[in-house]
């Protein structure tokens, strides 16, 4: 165990002496594909145990065992010949292992995984000292498995601080909060449509464990997920993920859900029972992106576009939950305005809530808000609920990070829901369709934080929120312009 409470500690201490690896971006990077090999050899020895024909899609002389574990009988590689060997042999190998669509998902991950994975290390040595630490991780010990399922996640929040890299990670206490609301039941299907380290995946699977009575109900859970993920480094972290939570085939692709066909392409068969999502936000796809998707609802921002996706993707009766950012809630840009609209007409939009700022401190200080709706019929009302800061918080931070437990006034109200006005503002109130649409626009900037004190934003941030504000500004006064050159065009006729 004391082992496993400094093993971050001890590998970044390694990696800092060698020239290759440049930040702890890298360094978790580096540890990320070193993991994946440790965890997956753990794993294919159960299978051989398993199964009498098992055979290792991994040629022998490429997996953990053969290369990087220390027998302690002098045959270990170090320095040279083991940098040399992982570069020219364990890397091209892994690369280009014969995967076909019949190659079980649990033997094709492997090559996914290494498609675009990288050795940074230049010094063998401290390279087998790096492999050593990890090697000694005894993930046959299910005490040991569950602890460094802990250290792992201590490694994903990690990610945050990692430049970048904390766009790939949602605080454990959302993912657990939108999990536990969403009440997953065994036998449904679910997905992550951009699943990063697999946070939703791994909350969703941990409210739905406690459900498993049979055999059947365990082939159901681990079965029932659904994965892609766009960045190669989050996806091997997030392979290793479920590989450690007993999924032993993770149904994750590397791929981007936005560009799979058109989407009117998509049939029931690629819709799930439940989606769980954080979107990426403020986020820059290719122009051609916008092709896969009807000219309406063509967003220029990347989490509109990924709410379309969800919205086509959602079984009849299913359940969705998604993050998105207050240029969502405000926003008056024909996209936007056209993708509220199908939200309020052909989905069950029944709350949004708003999150207090600084969730995901420190990737982004823009405001947040969690949005579930699902598709039983149109939206008849739409409760907004403002989650406060919690006493003696004035902002989250990497070592004061939000928690389930300051979720417990929202989900309180959740059951027994009733309107709240704390000095003269609305808390928590019930819009019905009809206000939301004819009276207010589609604005659904409700329930706000009214006594939000002056921020000092990341100048990314700062211009992310100004060129929200200035679409919304610029739609508005478009639109009154049309009012009013249709009042005058009609006065001349």
């Amino acid at each position: 165990m004391s082992t496993l409470s400094t093993f971050i500690k001890r590998l970044r201490d390694i990696m800092r002496n060698d020239a290759g690896v440049n930040g702890d971006a890298q360094r978790i990077e580096q540890i990320a594909w070193m993991l994946f090999l440790k965890v997956y050899d753990s794993k294919e020895e159960d299978w051989e145990l398993d199964e009498d024909d098992y055979q290792s899609i991994i040629p022998d002389d490429c997996r953990w065992f053969f290369w990087a574990h220390d027998d302690k009988i002098g045959r270990v590689m170090t320095g040279d010949k083991l940098l040399e060997y992982v570069n020219n042999k364990v890397f091209p190998t892994l690369k280009t292992l014969p995967v076909t669509a019949n190659t079980p998902i649990r033997k094709a991950i492997v090559q996914s995984v290494f498609q675009d994975a990288n050795n940074y290390m230049k010094d063998g040595v401290l390279l087998r000292q790096v492999i050593n630490v990890i090697d000694e991780l005894d993930l046959n010990d299910y005490e040991e498995v569950h602890a460094f399922g802990e250290i792992y996640e201590t490694l994903l929040h990690e990610l945050q601080s990692a430049g970048s890299s904390g766009e790939f990670y949602t605080p454990r206490a959302v993912t657990q909060f939108m999990a536990k609301m969403i009440k997953p039941r065994i036998g449904e299907t679910m997905a992550d449509l951009a699943c990063g380290t697999g946070g939703f995946i791994t909350s969703w699977l941990n409210e739905l464990e406690p459900q498993i009575q049979t055999t059947d109900d365990q082939e159901k859970y681990a079965r029932c997920i659904y994965g892609i993920e766009k960045k190669q480094f989050p996806y091997i972290l997030c392979v290793t993920n479920l590989l450690l939570h007993g999924i032993d085939e993770p149904n994750v692709t590397h791929g981007n859900a936005l560009t799979i066909h058109n989407l009117l392409d998509f049939t029931e068969d690629e819709s799930f029972d439940v989606l769980l999502m954080n979107p990426p936000y403020g986020g820059n796809e290719k122009n051609d992106v916008k092709n896969y998707f009807p000219a309406d609802l063509a967003s220029s921002e990347t989490a509109d576009l990924f709410l379309d996706v969800m919205m086509y993707r959602l079984k009849p009766g299913g359940r969705a939950a998604v993050v998105l950012p207050d240029g969502f809630l405000f926003g008056t840009d024909n996209a936007k305005l056209n993708i509220k609209k199908k939200l309020l007409t052909e989905f069950n939009l029944h709350t949004v809530v708003r999150l207090p700022g600084s969730v995901f401190s420190p990737y982004t200080s823009i405001t947040t808000n969690i949005l579930f709706f699902d598709r039983t019929g149109p939206t008849q009302e739409t409760w907004f609920y403002r989650l406060d800061m919690p006493e003696g918080y004035k902002h989250f931070s990497k070592t004061k990070p939000m928690l389930l437990t300051h979720f417990a006034p929202v989900m309180d109200w959740w059951e027994n829901r009733r309107e709240i006005a704390v000095d003269g503002f609305d808390k928590a109130k019930k819009y019905t369709a009809a206000q939301l649409s004819d009276e207010l626009g589609y604005n659904l900037d409700q329930c706000g934080f009214p006594h939000e004190e002056e921020e000092i934003l990341d100048p990314m941030d700062l211009i992310l929120r100004y060129q929200e504000e200035r679409a919304s500004l610029n739609a508005e006064i478009d639109r009154v312009l049309a009012d009013i050159t249709a009042i005058l065009g009609g006065s001349k006729a």
